[in-house]
């Protein structure tokens, strides 16, 4: 076969169909590429039950897909191919679009802060993709590898799967559904932990409350203002210099008392604990830990030291069983104190101050032998945060068996779900990570990860009150529910965004605790069958192609959502595609523009609670409101499971589930249980039936549970009223109500506002986002024919910046820019964009960015300081000047790059991360070109400038990136001596 990159360059291979056996159950193949490459694959740490995959079964059934397979030097690379409209999901945690097609992911966890659409490695690793086929069949393909793995969805139907050799592939199905293949893939990597039922509650976290009268303070708020919450969450500031384990003692003195506080207002506590332990003797934890000897080696044998939050750190082997009961015992300490829960942060794991932004690839694991043994970094990376993840879970398990563990990461791998909840990470305070929010956590619970969810609101900058409540309206819906930002930002809490915002909130909330019976039944179901809660609106009708790219909406159950995810548009406005069949729209009399619309599909029931401020409030002897929506039949069911909530009982059959269903027989309509589960004797409880009659209209009535409930159904015309009545009410309520109000942000301020929308300049190969408002900044830097972001940053710092001065940081980085010209593309133009920005002095930068129409694989900057208006005192000339550019690349690979050149002299050069900061001048200068390197995809960044006007060249390597600057002289400029660099930048291929 052929492997193609990003340009016209090939590489030949020869590729061979993949041996096969049936595995695990029928419809479940694993395949390798030789019977040497069976025997020298590595152990499933994916697989609940590893020796799962070793075994065969016996059946006659040969797969319907078989890929092939081909060795590129020690990569091994597998293809598989399908036909035309196959759409491609999956592969765990990613950003950007919910449809794969055209994108190519690495799964290789990095502490990814600030992650943008094209970013390509996030924080987890999952090898998987779901393969939905036109027909609405579905395939599921895993690589079961805890390498580096690239998965390369480029093409149409095709996937292309390369990382060392030798691992296989196991695939499941074509199955009729994708549910069904997601229930196939439970039965190997297992389901979802059951969660506590507080855990569904909402949760206020923020880095950081300060001390525990500032958490108390912010939990007798949500109760003041009514607006429910379940968990108060402590960020790593509770620590003492921020070693694990530790609380300061002047901010958290008593963390019991705090516990015992919150937990007598209705609150749970959650605590961070990192991997990272602070090196230093007398610090019990490093001092334990170096005696049981369960620190991760460098490669000559001794302890890995690495930089984190509490300066020089060791790192414990989780590999390693005898780590994993040595940190499980510190946890089960850990709980006595209170805690309801741990959140496992950094644990990629991140390490500061180094290129790669993690340890050594070449230092040592002491692996169990059913993980894979001893093996050196590279081989463990992506199970890390799980085999964290696994011993917090087992520390919780046995400080208390009477209480299910709750635990949060921000590492994982597939099958980390049978552990953890997981969050989004590091998101940014803006419209388009609202929007990506929705297709993150479906990604991740259609890889097996179903509890998950976003910072909402975002993590880094401020939101605005408009922002906050619309994300908070569709965050409510989300399996994990978790409001989060960052230090040095304004303060995120429901309430901090003015009265208008803090009703949409409320009553996001009280939506959410209203359908907690529905979460918590959905969460059963997952738990024990290994179907998603939070699933694309596709899932309704697999075959209808309309449904499969819709991002802005999601299925918990037959329960359909649909969020505005564009400030100016509310939910009503947005045109609502609906599976085929009956969909009801509802509310629960709180309809608002920034709020999601509800629909419930037709032939469903489900269970609703009156709205309480905490699952503490909750009594099975509440009464119980009971949705229903008939299909064209007349009928609906649904189920509702019930136990204490916590615990094990439910395992033993302490429980209630109980099979509700409906039917209509001429006019009246019969509610009754069809038949229940477990042991539990049903609660004296009265039942609202709420039949959805369409447009929001509903007829209801009263009984007690378990007894038939009838509903009177009035004539066809009469229902017709009653749908018109209630559209128009609907109609006329909405155009009253207006959109939370946006605000100003003042100019300058930290935690500059995202959510204003970037200019995007997009032609050819070049997808640019720019920045007027704050230093003209290049936020991202998109190369569409490969996918990599070259270049993506915070709002506030980094990206592409210039400054007027040899100073780092000078003016024009900072100030706001004028846009002068706005081109969009026309037939032989180029298109352009041109900012202005006042430094000072009488002084302008000026930059055109450029994509021009005869060669549209480069893009253009043409900068310059320009005097407009200084003072005749001075001669016509300005302070001295320094036009310095200064763009922050992003290093996917970093132990695989290098900056390339040819100096003036003629001399050959290539800097590698190792070789630190480098400066060039004079006859060492890159002679008009130098490239950014990535040996991992074979391509390279090309910046080209005109040497005459270029003085200085400068190479700074940082922590996952590189800065290539460009320097002009120094010297004063006049109108007629502008200071000036043009420079470009294209993508070619490696050889």
């Amino acid at each position: 076969m052929t492997l193609s990159g990003d340009s016209s360059e090939t590489v030949e291979m020869t590729s061979t169909d993949m041996i096969f056996e049936p595995i695990l159950e029928h419809g479940v193949f694993r395949f390798d590429c030789s019977v040497d490459h069976r025997k020298a694959a590595f152990p499933s740490v994916s697989f609940k039950n590893s020796k799962d995959r070793e075994v065969p079964i016996v059946s006659h059934i040969v797969p319907a897909y078989i890929p092939t397979c081909g060795c590129l030097q020690d990569q091994q690379v597998v293809t598989f191919e399908f036909s035309p409209g196959t759409s491609f999901y999956g592969t765990g945690e990613v950003s950007g679009q919910l449809e794969r097609t055209g994108k190519r992911v690495f799964t290789w966890n990095t502490d990814a802060w600030g992650y943008g659409s094209g970013t390509t490695s996030l924080y987890q690793s999952h090898p998987w993709v779901l393969v939905v086929l036109p027909t609405g069949e579905t395939l599921g393909v895993l690589a079961d590898t805890t390498r580096k793995c690239e998965i390369d969805l480029r093409k149409e139907g095709i996937i292309r799967i390369i990382s060392p050799a030798s691992y296989p592939i196991i695939t499941f199905g074509p199955f009729s559904s994708p549910t069904a293949v997601l229930e196939s893939l439970s039965h190997a990597i297992g389901t979802v932990f059951m969660p506590p039922k507080w855990a569904l509650g909402y949760h206020q976290c923020r880095w950081s409350y300060m001390s525990d009268k500032r958490v108390a303070e912010i939990a007798q708020t949500f109760r003041d203002k009514k607006i429910p919450s379940d968990v108060i969450w402590m960020d790593i500031d509770y620590m003492d210099g921020f070693r694990c384990f530790t609380f300061d003692k002047e901010r958290f003195p008593d963390p019991s008392a705090l516990a015992k506080d919150l937990h007598s207002n209705g609150f749970k506590a959650i605590w961070m604990l990192d991997p990272g332990i602070k090196q230093e003797e007398g610090y019990y934890v490093y001092d334990s830990g170096s005696k049981n000897d369960v620190w991760i080696s460098r490669a000559d044998g001794k302890p890995f030291t690495g930089e984190v939050w509490p300066g020089p750190c060791v790192f414990p082997d989780y590999t390693n069983s005898k780590a994993r009961s040595w940190w499980a015992n510190l946890v089960k300490e850990f709980v006595s104190n209170g805690v309801d829960g741990i959140w496992n942060d950094m644990n990629e794991p991140a390490v500061f101050k180094v290129v790669t932004k993690t340890m050594p690839e070449n230092n040592i694991h002491h692996g169990d032998d059913e993980l894979g043994g001893v093996q050196n970094h590279s081989h463990y990376h992506n199970v890390y945060g799980m085999l964290m993840a696994r011993s917090t879970y087992e520390g919780m398990e046995l400080a208390d068996k009477n209480k299910r563990p709750f635990v949060l990461t921000r590492a994982g791998f597939i099958g980390s779900q049978r552990y953890a909840a997981t969050w989004t990470g590091d998101n940014l305070s803006n419209w388009e990570h609202l929007h990506m929010s929705i297709s993150m956590v479906l990604q991740l619970g259609l890889s097996g990860q179903p509890l998950s969810g976003p910072d909402i609101g975002g993590f880094a900058g401020n939101a605005t009150p408009r922002l906050f409540g619309r994300w908070m309206g569709v965050g409510a819906m989300f399996p994990f529910c978790r409001g989060h930002s960052e230090a040095g930002t304004d303060d995120h809490e429901p309430w901090s965004f003015g009265e208008e915002c803090e009703e949409v909130c409320r009553a996001a909330l009280k939506r959410r605790y209203q359908l907690l019976p529905h979460f918590y039944t959905l969460f059963y179901i997952a738990h024990t069958t290994g179907a998603p809660v939070a699933a694309p609106i596709f899932f309704a009708d697999p075959i209808d192609s309309r449904l499969r790219a819709v991002e802005n909406g999601f299925l918990l159950g037959p329960l359909l959502i649909y969020a505005s995810t564009l400030s100016s548009q509310g939910s009503h406005e947005l045109q609502h595609i609906l599976p085929r069949g009956i969909w009801h729209r509802f509310d629960f009399a709180d309809s608002h523009p920034d709020l999601p619309t509800l629909y419930l599909q037709g032939g469903s029931i489900i269970s609703l609670a009156p709205p309480h401020l905490h699952v503490g409030e909750f009594s099975l002897s509440d009464d119980l409101t009971l949705l229903v929506s008939l299909d064209e039949n007349g009928k609906a069911k649904g189920l509702l499971f019930e136990d204490d909530g916590d615990g094990y009982g439910y395992t033993k059959g302490r429980f209630l589930v109980t099979h509700y269903i409906a039917e209509r027989d001429s006019s009246t309509v019969t509610v009754k249980v069809s038949k229940t589960e477990g042991d539990w004797q049903r609660p004296n409880r009265r039942v609202h039936v709420q039949l959805l009659l369409g447009g929001g209209a509903m007829l209801d009535a009263w009984g007690m549970d378990g007894e038939f409930i009838h509903i009177k159904v009035p004539s066809e015309s009469g229902i017709s009223e009653l749908i018109s009545t209630s559209n128009e009410r609907f109609k006329l309520h909405m155009e009253n109500t207006k959109l939370i109000p946006e605000k100003e942000v003042v100019p300058g301020q930290k935690g500059m506002e995202l959510s204003k929308e970037p200019v995007e300049l997009s032609s050819g190969d070049w997808k640019l986002n720019i920045v007027p408002w704050v230093g003209g900044r290049i936020l991202s830097m998109t190369h569409v024919p490969s996918g990599i972001q070259w270049l993506h940053s915070r709002i506030d710092i980094n990206g592409y910046e210039e400054y007027s001065g040899t100073e780092y940081r000078s003016a024009g980085c900072t100030e706001e820019y004028n846009v002068i010209e706005r081109d969009l593309e026309h037939a032989g133009e180029e298109e352009s964009l041109i900012l202005e920005g006042d430094v000072g002095g009488g002084l302008v930068l000026r930059r055109k960015i450029s994509i021009a129409k005869d060669n549209q694989r480069v893009f253009r900057i043409a900068s310059s300081i320009e005097a407009r208006s200084v003072g005749a005192g001075s001669g016509g000339f300005s302070r001295l000047v320094c036009l310095r550019v200064h763009p922050t690349f992003t290093l996917l690979h970093p132990t695989e790059s290098f900056v390339s050149f040819t100096s003036i002299d003629g001399s050959k050069h290539e800097v590698w991360p190792d070789s630190g900061d480098q400066i060039y001048e004079g006859n060492n200068l890159p002679h008009g070109k130098w490239m950014l390197v990535d040996k991992s995809l074979n391509l390279r960044m090309v910046n080209r400038f005109d040497v005459s006007q270029v003085f200085k060249c400068i190479i700074h390597w940082d922590c996952g990136t590189v800065n290539l600057e460009l320097w002009s002289k120094e010297r004063p400029v006049s109108k007629e001596s502008p200071l000036k660099i043009e420079h470009e930048y294209e993508v070619t291929s490696f050889p």
